[in-house]
């Protein structure tokens, strides 16, 4: 899923540009923010990177071995269309 601490430092980063003002309301806000993007992001279908990696690397031998299947399917019909 996505990074506990990436949505912290977003949220950190957004709560810091409310103006001096505000800050009372900077802890509330902060965490209001974590809690929306933690929500947001869930829903979303992410994956992490080693999982994508994972499923490239499972696709790259997948194609591999359809294209040599392939090439045995052409030469068989080669094959049995000069019989």
């Amino acid at each position: 899923m996505f990074d506990p601490k990436a949505i912290e430092n977003i949220a950190g980063r957004i709560a810091s540009s409310i103006p001096p003002g505000f800050s009372q309301f900077k802890d509330d806000m902060e965490k209001n923010l974590h809690a929306l993007l933690q929500s947001s992001l869930s829903r979303l279908d992410l994956v992490s990177r080693e999982e994508f990696e994972v499923q490239k690397a499972v696709l790259a031998k997948t194609r591999n071995r359809l294209e040599e299947l392939e090439k045995q399917v052409a030469e068989l019909e080669r094959q049995i269309l000069q019989d």
